[in-house]
């Protein structure tokens, strides 16, 4: 395909396609093993407090999330390989992916904790090394009148993913093929990888940028909120909104069997089907949130669809059928893609150096790492510090737990969303 090579080139529909396709594996795998397969090896592999030992494991699975980026970005930034800058870190990060995929199969396979939160681990640094060095491929080669509509293929491709992840993981784990599953999940990184490898071609880098001075080098991980107040507000809207979704997003499995009713033989394809409710509704809003972002602002489509969701996680808490959780799910939905589609172009907007975009996205990621790390293993905790039941079924003993539990879970979700739209008014200067 032909090479993308300035920030002036118009982007075409394919070039547009090219650019974001890693974005469907990366959030295939995402999709497949936090909503589906973890939630439900937990339940196997650590019957008695699945809830808490799930918030560990995701909780310190992230630590490489807001580690790796921060080296991989700014050195993708120095990269002089031929191939561009992005794309041999990408390439590299996807062999170690597949890697720890296979520890976390056979951890699950034998039931072996400490193999599944090793191979889990693995798996992060592979992912983030690949995605620190693909975040700065936007700002690299899409005109900024156009990151608005890139934002929203990069949620449409992410939004994709993660459905067709969530679709394959909910059937093939309830049919018992878990390891398919992770096949899945491997043969679509490398697939989707080559799309972008061979049809987003970078300009390699011209001049050598020189010896890398490593306390120069830390020193310029920080950007003053002072000098870049946008920049740090910005920071922390994502940093509280994805607290808020991630707060709730990793416990639904368990919300269905113990709020809505789902047996635990069904457990993954009705959160398979909720999910795939809230996904579908998020890529429509996700294509169309970006590209009217383009004309009224980023700001507007940010109030409004964090006011949508934080509503949605209220009206979580009283379902009582599977019928109304499913139109819960629609609203949820909804504002779930409004936000995600213009999330990246305005954290592109108010980058500090276009020039160091590699770094600066690597700092911005944090926000979207960082709160995984801090709320999961919280949120596990909060929800089982209301109390939990055991039930036998034929899989052995699980745990069910609290109305009063989920409450809590959920309110705080919500608090989070509401205070990032509130913040987000602090951002000045931009749309």
């Amino acid at each position: 395909m032909e090479a993308l090579q300035t920030k002036s080139h118009k982007m075409r529909i394919k070039d547009q396609f090219c650019i974001s396709a890693f974005w469907f594996a990366m959030n295939l795998i995402w999709g497949a093993l936090l909503l589906v397969i973890i939630p439900s090896q937990m339940k196997l592999i650590a019957p008695e407090h699945p809830a808490e030992t799930l918030g560990l494991l995701l909780g310190m699975g992230a630590i490489p999330g807001f580690v790796i980026p921060l080296l991989t970005g700014p050195l993708s930034d120095r990269c002089m390989s031929k191939l561009g800058r992005r794309r041999p870190y990408m390439i590299v990060g996807v062999a170690i992916n597949l890697l720890g995929l296979a520890m976390v199969w056979i951890g699950g396979r034998t039931l072996n904790l400490w193999l599944y939160f090793i191979g889990y681990f693995v798996t992060q640094i592979g992912n983030n090394l690949a995605g620190g060095a693909y975040n700065g491929i936007i700002p690299d080669i899409v005109p900024k009148k156009q990151r608005g509509s890139a934002s929203g293929w990069m949620a449409a491709m992410s939004q994709a993913g993660t459905i067709v992840g969530v679709l394959s993981a909910m059937l093939l784990v309830n049919a018992g093929q878990t390891g398919l599953s992770f096949l899945v999940i491997g043969a679509s990184l490398v697939i989707f990888l080559m799309v972008t490898v061979i049809g987003a071609k970078e300009t390699p880098r011209a001049e050598s940028p020189g010896k890398l001075e490593l306390i120069k080098f830390i020193r310029s991980l920080w950007i003053d909120p002072r000098k870049h107040p946008n920049f740090a507000w910005v920071w922390i809207t994502r940093f509280l909104v994805v607290m808020g979704l991630w707060s709730v997003q990793e416990y639904m499995q368990f919300y269905l069997t113990d709020m809505a009713g789902v047996a635990e033989a069904n457990k993954e394809l009705y959160t398979g089907y909720v999910l795939l409710v809230v996904l579908a509704c998020a890529s429509v809003t996700g294509m169309l949130g970006g590209t009217i972002s383009d004309k009224i602002g980023r700001r507007p489509v940010v109030y409004v669809a964090n006011t949508v969701i934080a509503l949605a996680c209220f009206a979580f808490i009283f379902s009582s059928s599977l019928t109304y959780t499913f139109i819960i799910a629609v609203v949820f939905g909804l504002g779930y893609g409004a936000y995600y589609s213009v999330d990246w172009a305005l954290g592109c907007d108010v980058l500090p150096n276009k020039d160091e975009a590699g770094k600066d996205m690597a700092v911005w990621h944090i926000a979207f790492v960082l709160p995984q790390s801090l709320v999961l293993p919280v949120a596990g905790f909060l929800l089982g510090s209301f109390g939990h039941t055991m039930t036998q079924t034929p899989a052995g003993q699980v745990a069910h737990y609290t109305r009063n539990g989920y409450f809590a879970l959920f309110m705080m979700a919500a608090f989070f969303l509401l205070l990032g739209a509130v913040l987000l008014r602090n951002v000045k200067g931009v749309r």
